[in-house]
């Protein structure tokens, strides 16, 4: 803790130097705070306290870890603690931070066919939607949100194959995924925020029918790229990036930022 106020503080001494210097960082994060335009709504405010511009590249969360570990970008912001908490641990990333958190959904067809609406657990409305064979579309692109599908599928007990005509694997992105959903009239898991901005822009016959289970929050954290392992990476814009998002102005900003019908995205949680 002790070292994480020095380096805290010896960054701040550093703010003077960067303030006018018009650095530019390069940002590998979700397609979710992309398509909400959480991103597209702070950076600019971030730019205008510090100088220093973002290059934002908006991938599925693996591609955006990968990036980091090739020395492809400065920083990241994802949702996958467990694994960014190991690849901290490995020496991929310092400086990690959490920022902020939304859940996921399950969302399906209106008339909610397999009865998941009321279920308790969300592990009972994946077992309900089995045992009616009600269709059920999956990103199927090994994405952090995929893998969380998966974990909920194998606390069933079973496992959906190829040869189950009713789970249909989209293999692609969240908002692709959820209008492959409303066509075929299935069941689908979304983090809530890419939901919302879907739901806004397109009159989909879809649904929440099962939220609040502790099992589908979803954690945002920031990580900056080692630069030991790549000495190219500008670690003090960086970290300036870090600060700015869990200060007390970041973390408002991120309180501020709703929908257009005042829905919140994205409640800020640094420090927790």
């Amino acid at each position: 803790m002790h070292k994480k106020i020095l380096s805290f503080f010896f960054i701040f001494c550093l703010l003077p130097t960067v303030l006018y210097g018009g650095d530019t960082i390069k940002c590998a994060s979700t397609t979710s705070t992309q398509n909400s335009g959480l991103l597209d709504y702070l950076l600019p405010l971030f730019t205008k306290d510090t100088g220093i511009e973002v290059q934002v590249m908006a991938v599925d969360t693996d591609d955006a870890l990968a990036s980091g570990q090739k020395g492809e970008v400065d920083v990241v912001l994802v949702h996958a603690e467990e694994m960014e908490i190991k690849l901290a641990e490995e020496g991929y990333f310092i400086d990690r931070e959490r920022v902020m958190y939304n859940d996921f959904v399950i969302l399906g067809p209106k008339n909610d066919p397999a009865g998941i609406k009321g279920t308790e657990k969300v592990v009972g409305a994946f077992t309900k939607i089995r045992q009616a064979k009600s269709s059920f579309a999956s990103r199927g692109d090994n994405s952090d949100i995929n893998m969380r599908e998966n974990r909920i599928w194998a606390g069933t007990g079973e496992m959906p194959g190829l040869m189950d005509e009713w789970y249909i694997s989209v293999g692609q992105g969240m908002m692709e995924t959820i209008r492959a959903a409303a066509e075929k009239k299935a069941y689908t898991i979304s983090d809530r925020a890419t939901w919302y901005t879907i739901e806004n822009q397109e009159k989909l016959n879809l649904a929440i029918l099962f939220e609040g289970d502790p099992s589908l929050f979803n954690q945002y954290g920031v990580m900056i790229v080692n630069p030991r392992n790549h000495p190219h990476i500008d670690y003090r814009s960086s970290m300036n990036f870090v600060i700015w998002l869990t200060s007390p102005e970041g973390q408002h900003a991120i309180a501020a930022f709703k929908d257009k019908l005042g829905n919140t995205l994205f409640t800020p949680n640094a420090g927790s």
